[in-house]
């Protein structure tokens, strides 16, 4: 860790939430000249602050112990390359417009690389008035589903939940055409184009 890092991240996060350093000091259990010491550099928290003062100050524990946040590039808005974190205990789904620190039922989740979906796992997709009709032979079952299919364009998601022991069938607006995802439980994220 190093001192002055950490220290001058600590005055930045305070001072952008608007606390005096006797309100920081008061959060965290310890006298206003500690938070000063640790401003200037001086010193630094106690091991065992630290998910408190993290969680006061809205940043990562992984922050405070580098002094930097991690900031994203802008993706400039392509939804093409939309991320999707899935949790696999609770089924939870949690989307992102670029890489984001992730966590669900206490664990830390990466985003799962949809794969080209090889004809036979296709889904069936039929243009009727303006919905894309989408149906698949899936068994959807409680321990083998899909459990989302949503599409992708330059600007838009577009998404339906699925249910176990549910035929597969839904209709999603034609939005023109882009990428079609959907979750399979035992087999992961694909793709295809429509």
């Amino acid at each position: 860790m190093d001192q002055s890092k950490t220290g001058g991240l600590i005055r930045a996060l305070r001072t952008q939430k608007g606390l005096t350093q006797k309100v920081l000091a008061e959060a965290v259990g310890v006298g206003d000249k500690a938070v000063s010491k640790w401003e200037r550099g001086l010193g630094c928290p106690d091991v065992s602050l630290l998910p408190e003062l993290s969680r006061v100050l809205g940043v990562k524990l992984e922050a405070l112990l580098s002094g930097e946040l991690d900031t994203n590039e802008q993706e400039r808005g392509n939804m093409k390359k939309l991320k999707f974190y899935i949790c696999p205990d609770c089924g939870n789904l949690i989307t992102a417009a670029s890489e984001a620190g992730v966590s669900c039922c206490g664990k830390t989740l990466v985003p799962v690389e949809p794969q080209k979906a090889e004809s036979e796992a296709k889904l069936l997709v039929e243009k009727t008035d303006e919905n894309w009709f989408i149906t698949s032979s899936h068994p959807m079952t409680k321990e083998h589903h899909i459990t989302f299919a949503a599409l992708l364009t330059g600007d838009t998601l577009f998404l339906r939940r699925l249910y176990p022991e549910w035929d597969f069938q839904t209709r999603i607006p034609c939005l023109g055409h882009g990428i079609l995802l959907w979750y399979c439980t035992k087999h992961g994220l694909f793709q295809q184009l429509i």
